[in-house]
């Protein structure tokens, strides 16, 4: 189901086709933040939004040495106001959704370069690109400032499709920049494809981007689902409920999003490699000090990487003070953004490979983005066990860098860790309910665990190795729901104002904090829709003994 489709009250799908009326629209909900006072994008935007982590959007427009730009953050850091925004009821919702609309793109349109608000200004052959965008530096352990709010969008040499995603860069050379891609991803597909060339790969970056190409955007390592050549600004229109504009850059053979704010047109060069910071370079060292932190919760390395060349700049019009997206890393904001498409993904992945089994699919916090993700199953009978472990196998070996997949029965709450760590600790045999599926794989360098296995060499990717991920089933087996029954209190049945006052209600419940609050909703105490079957045991080896009977589904689908 498509956005428009949904009709839930309260959603914004006429304005949230560009940034701005985004914006104009998270005002209007209360849901916007917005202050005049001068801010620095050293150090303190990356601070502020740690003070507010998960809080609302943050709008400033008075930022430190940029005259001509405004700057957004925490724009995806409440997920209740994104599911909102798009008229999804709940993140369960959500997921089924996106999952609906992986698969049902909108062709996106192009408009004429005289139209498109992105291209209201031209600058050809910029001397400084910086003093287009905001680069921002979000510790004091950086010695450099980077950009790494720029969606990417490349068109023919993705295989004919569209392909949205990020990449940190440092403009350390005017409009030269250094250019960091993931092992694995779309662009290193890309690049690595097209390395021998002698023409360089022409791309845009665009900056401010509708909310819904942002969350494309941050859909990575789930490319089962979105192979190469897929169409990720259709899946955006899809989102969004319209399709999403482009436009032909000015100076490449590539398309930018023309609702955009500003543009970056240029090539990647793979073959000009430069080290990401002068530190790192004058040692000549790569995956050594520190520099941008990273989505697994530590601090980046500086390495050398590829080299974006600016031919470019495009832009409304300065008097509008174009808006800057800055999304520090490791923050809701970033995670939400980086998880939200790879939840439905997987949520896809796993309806493909077996039907009706899987019920819900949430990537926490604690998992930092593509590190790891829980799978809620329903097993419907006999047949159905051991599906969860398949699920979790596919996961890890297709999404680069997993690390943990964790598998629940339906009366957990997925989204409590309280609750995730008593089904570790209740539901668990050690010897035959911890899978380690891929060992020698290949992983990520983002994890110390990971860097740590190149040994004395450079902690690069083609020097580490992956040591295999984990899988843990916390499933309840088919067949002993009786046995896993959780306690169900009469919490639906009693009236606390029969005792208390209203403002002795809210000073009890405000003090209820994490698990207690999922205790507290009783609909997830119990299986549902399963029969308690009360039939012989019957001794085999594997997890536990199994039941056969009438409700066991032994030999019936």
């Amino acid at each position: 189901m498509l956005a428009e489709e949904s009709n839930t009250p309260g959603m914004a799908s006429e304005k949230i086709m560009d940034l701005r009326g985004t914006l104009e629209w998270l005002k209007s909900e209360g849901d916007l933040i917005e202050t005049d006072v001068e801010v620095d994008p050293d150090l303190e935007i990356a601070a502020i939004q740690k003070h507010m982590d998960g809080g609302c959007p943050v709008l400033f427009n008075n930022v430190k040495g940029r005259p001509n730009n405004r700057v957004v953050t925490n724009l995806f850091g409440d997920m209740n106001v994104i599911n909102k925004m798009f008229g999804w009821k709940d993140d369960a919702d959500r997921t089924r959704k996106l999952a609906y609309a992986l698969q049902h793109p909108l062709d996106s349109v192009e408009i004429g370069q005289d139209e498109a608000p992105c291209q209201e200004v031209v600058i050809e052959n910029p001397t400084d690109v910086n003093q287009y965008i905001v680069p921002m530096r979000h510790t004091e352990f950086e010695p450099e400032h980077t950009v790494g709010s720029g969606n990417r969008v490349a068109g023919k040499y993705f295989d004919g499709g569209t392909d949205l995603g990020y990449n940190r860069m440092n403009f350390r050379w005017g409009n030269v920049g250094t250019f960091q891609i993931s092992p694995g991803s779309h662009m290193w597909q890309v690049v690595s494809k097209h390395y021998k060339d002698d023409e360089p790969v022409p791309i845009t970056m665009c900056f401010g981007l509708p909310p819904s190409c942002t969350l494309m955007a941050g859909a990575g390592f789930d490319y089962v689902i979105l192979p190469q050549g897929c169409d990720e600004i259709g899946i955006a229109g899809a989102i969004q409920g319209t399709p999403v504009r482009l436009v032909k850059a000015r100076t490449v053979d590539a398309y930018a999003v023309a609702d955009c704010e500003v543009v970056l047109e240029g090539y990647v060069n793979p073959r000009d490699r430069r080290y990401e910071t002068a530190e790192s370079e004058e040692a000549g060292i790569q995956g050594r000090f520190h520099f941008h932190p990273e989505w697994a919760g530590y601090m980046g390395k500086a390495y050398k990487a590829p080299t974006f060349h600016c031919t470019a700049v495009t832009t409304r019009k300065p008097e509008s003070k174009p808006i800057i997206f800055c999304l520090a890393v490791h923050t809701l904001d970033e995670h939400n953004i980086d998880t939200t498409v790879r939840e439905a993904a997987l949520f896809a992945l796993c309806e493909r490979m077996q039907p009706g089994i899987v019920t819900d699919v949430v990537m926490p916090y604690c998992m930092t983005d593509w590190g790891g993700a829980i799978i809620q199953v329903k097993k419907r009978n006999q047949i159905d066990e051991g599906w969860q472990r398949n699920f979790m196998g596919a996961f890890i070996a297709t999404s680069q860098g997993a690390r943990i997949c964790i598998a629940v029965s339906e009366d957990a709450d997925p989204y409590d860790m309280d609750d995730i760590m008593w089904n570790i600790t209740t539901r668990v045999n050690p010897h035959t309910d911890i899978l380690n599926p891929i060992p020698g794989g290949r992983g990520q360098t983002f994890m110390p665990a990971e860097r740590m296995t190149a040994g004395d060499k450079e902690w690069t990717a083609s020097n580490t190795r992956f040591e295999g991920g984990m899988g843990i089933d916390c499933t309840v087996p088919y067949g002993y729901e009786s046995d896993f029954l959780r306690p169900v209190y009469a919490v639906e049945k009693v009236d606390l104002s029969k005792w208390f006052s209203d403002d002795q209600i809210a000073n009890g419940k405000d003090r209820m904090k994490g698990w207690v609050n999922s205790l507290a909703r009783t609909e997830r105490a119990v299986l549902q829709g399963r029969p308690f079957c009360l039939d012989p045991i019957v001794c085999t080896p594997g997890r536990y003994p199994r039941i056969v009977g009438e409700n066991s589904g032994e030999g019936r689908l």
